[in-house]
């Protein structure tokens, strides 16, 4: 068994935040049902190209939902709401991203889903959090990493500001939503009763500036871009020059200097007073870098980290097919192959979390609507009554 089999989660969701945080728990086993309305194409992501594996079909989408099930529902019309009733009966939980007015106004919370079941944990993600002045603001992952920071922390000094190369805040906070319906679905089976618990992007943002907001909070100091993305208080730890390019290595602890002297033969590096502890190093790091590219350019990334191996922290600077065409990722089960019923199979990084004793599932991304008719069978609904609401554009 899987450690969420069992557990049923209505994911009123959209875009990349929130559906990558129920793709955690969809992979370990929970049943996701993504609730999409029938009348506007569903989760807007479903048409975010430019790759389709079929017209229709977006890769994009792929990337966020597989093990999932979809329902067609209208929450704004009253019918709809009262299906959201029925199968909130029977759910551990309701996961939304949404803009921060809206869950209160579709009936998303636990103040409206509490009579239908006392212990529904109703889990959020929004912009700027439900409450507060910005309730009602639109907002996304660039927005949130220009106003925390992020954008004056990326990048080269003297460069224009520059953004994450990949969604982290999106995913970060996908991720956040995750733990908080686990922690909150902890208490419900505890208490008997469930709750709203709230993760929004910004917050996350904040959260995760971690010890340089803890750096200016208290002591003023502003950390700003470094050469060569190096750390900044710790060194060597940034980019140096192979013979054929580039490595980072990594000596975050102060055991790693002198191994890292001892492979490069500069056995007398770590007796030198310049460099024998961080803050000295820190204090001669121009000049350590200097030293270190001449040594490094003895031979070539590859070769280099061969001879690192287990002593000395280093990667190679990869870029994304490289990356994804590495040894290390394709012959260690870090790629799963789902199946399409057009295109036959389609591939996907593997989830991050490994179960003893279960093996993840692999089911393709769900069609618009695919299970709304099962599921309303499931709990009671006869032909008539799918039909009428059909009819009425409800599902």
């Amino acid at each position: 068994m899987l450690p969420l089999e069992g557990v049923r989660v209505l994911a009123v969701e959209q875009y990349g935040a929130g559906p990558f945080g129920t793709m955690f728990l969809a992979d370990q086993g929970a049943e996701v049902i993504k609730i999409e309305n029938p009348n506007d194409g569903g989760d807007m992501s479903r048409a975010v190209g430019p790759h389709f594996f079929v017209p229709g079909d977006s890769e994009f989408f792929a990337s966020f939902n597989r093990n999932k099930k979809s329902v067609t529902l209208d929450l704004s019309r009253p019918e709809g709401r009262a299906v959201l009733h029925d199968l909130a009966r029977t759910a551990d939980a309701l996961a939304s991203n949404l803009r921060g007015d809206v869950p209160v106004k579709l009936g998303l919370v636990y103040e409206s889903l509490k009579h239908a079941n006392r212990r529904i944990v109703c889990a959020h993600l929004s912009a700027y959090g439900r409450t507060g002045p910005r309730a009602d603001w639109p907002g996304f992952d660039y927005l949130m990493q220009a106003e925390a920071g992020y954008f004056s922390l990326t990048g080269e000094p003297g460069a224009p500001p520059a953004r994450f190369g990949l969604s982290i805040v999106d995913y970060m906070s996908g991720l956040g939503l995750a733990y908080a319906l686990l922690a909150a679905l902890t208490a419900a089976r505890a208490t008997g009763a469930g709750r709203d618990i709230d993760v929004s992007l910004f917050d996350m943002a904040l959260f995760n500036t971690a010890y340089q907001a803890t750096w200016y909070l208290n002591e003023g100091i502003v950390t700003g871009r470094l050469p060569r993305s190096a750390h900044p208080a710790l060194t060597p730890c940034q980019l140096y020059r192979t013979r054929d390019g580039w490595i980072y290595i990594m000596c975050n602890k102060e055991k790693f200097w002198p191994a890292l002297c001892t492979k490069l033969e500069r056995p007398e590096w770590a007796e030198d007073a310049r460099f024998r502890r961080f803050p000295d190093r820190l204090r001669h790091r121009e000049v350590l870098t200097e030293m270190l590219d001449r040594e490094l350019e003895r031979r070539t990334t590859g070769e280099w980290l061969a001879h690192f191996a287990a002593s000395v922290p280093a990667a190679p600077i990869y870029d994304l097919a490289q990356a994804l065409d590495n040894p290390f990722v394709t012959e260690h089960g870090r790629l799963q192959t789902l199946p399409h019923a057009a295109r036959g199979s389609y591939r996907m990084v593997a989830s991050p979390v490994r179960c003893a004793g279960g093996e993840p599932p692999a089911r393709p991304a769900p069609a618009l609507g695919q299970h709304t008719e099962p599921l309303l069978r499931e709990i009671g609904y006869d032909d008539a009554r799918i039909r009428a609401l059909r009819d009425a554009k409800v599902i």
